[in-house]
């Protein structure tokens, strides 16, 4: 009973973490006029306060002595600061530039993007699904790029910062809310350092657009906090494969939002450019589940060896 409980409150904690991921695109509106740049830097100043207070709360501190011994681990928390400032920065610019749907894509072909990254950096052996997913998605680009006249490159960008960022991570092996914590403090002066920049010139919408738009900016460290606090709820009570079909809650909601509230075109050759995506996406998640049955059924076939019996001494 009791892991019952542990699995449905996972899951609970899953939905709503990728649940707030898939709405987020209907909050950075609100944060105009302020350009992308600011609210980048609030995103970072702000996570690092809300952060410090869960530290605080939980009283976590060991791993900054571990970490600040350790200049490899030190240097890969750095490079994984970079990569996610320019994912979240991207992501920022094109959601208030009238680019839901072609971001919502780089959250799909994510999963794909890592796999590729994983035969690339890693070595790793795909199975004969796992290639003709990544072909699919190849040839999804093409589609695409020829329908925008370009190629996705906000997706693209979207994608492969993110897969980086998952790489670091997991070579880092640090815990969701301790990882946040190092990234954001390494960006907390930059981010500083710019807002008052910005407030020098004259600039600053913080201090010029009134006391409800300072509480939204404010308000962007809890919308970076909170639902990597569920994600990590969720990570340690339900099954890895489980949460990887959650990952698809946001994209979809990001799709949703971006055609149905925000009206953005979808001509055909856009809707066959997705469509080939959600194909790859379906062919993953069909071969990685049998993956799983499979090797559930492995287990449970094995033979049980007994243990020798012990020996009378002489």
């Amino acid at each position: 009973m009791k892991a019952q409980n542990e699995q449905r409150a996972g899951l609970l904690y899953g939905f709503g973490a990728y649940g707030m991921w898939g709405l987020v695109p209907l909050f950075w509106p609100l944060l105009m006029p302020a350009g992308a740049v600011e609210i980048l830097a609030h995103r970072m100043t702000w996570s690092l306060a809300v952060v410090g207070l869960a530290l605080l709360a939980v009283r976590r501190w060991g791993w900054i002595r571990e970490l600040l011994r350790q200049p490899r681990k030190l240097g890969l928390t750095a490079l994984a600061a970079s990569v996610i400032s320019v994912n979240w920065g991207l992501y920022i610019w094109s959601v208030n530039n009238g680019h839901v749907v072609e971001s919502s894509l780089g959250y799909f072909i994510n999963p794909l993007v890592s796999i590729a990254m994983g035969v690339l950096v890693l070595g790793e052996r795909l199975r004969r699904a796992q290639w003709v997913a990544v072909g699919l998605s190849f040839v999804a680009v093409l589609v695409l790029a020829i329908g925008y006249g370009r190629p996705p490159w906000i997706s693209l960008v979207l994608a492969c910062s993110f897969a980086t960022y998952g790489l670091i991570k997991k070579k880092l092996n640090m815990g969701g809310l301790e990882s946040l914590a190092a990234e954001t403090a390494m960006l907390f002066l930059p981010a500083l350092g710019y807002l008052l920049w910005l407030g020098a010139q004259g600039q600053s919408s913080f201090t010029s657009q009134g006391v409800g738009h300072a509480l939204l900016l404010a308000a962007t460290g809890l919308v970076t906090a909170i639902p990597l606090v569920f994600f990590g709820a969720a990570a340690i009570r339900v099954p890895l494969s489980t949460l990887g079909l959650l990952q698809y809650m946001a994209p979809v909601f990001q799709f949703g939002l971006g055609v149905l509230y925000f009206h953005e075109a979808m001509p055909p050759e856009r809707w066959a450019g997705f469509s080939l995506v959600w194909a790859a996406l379906a062919l993953l998640t069909w071969d990685a589940l049998r993956t799983a049955r499979r090797s559930r059924a492995r287990l449970v076939a094995a033979p049980v060896v007994a243990p020798a019996p012990a020996r009378e001494p002489a």
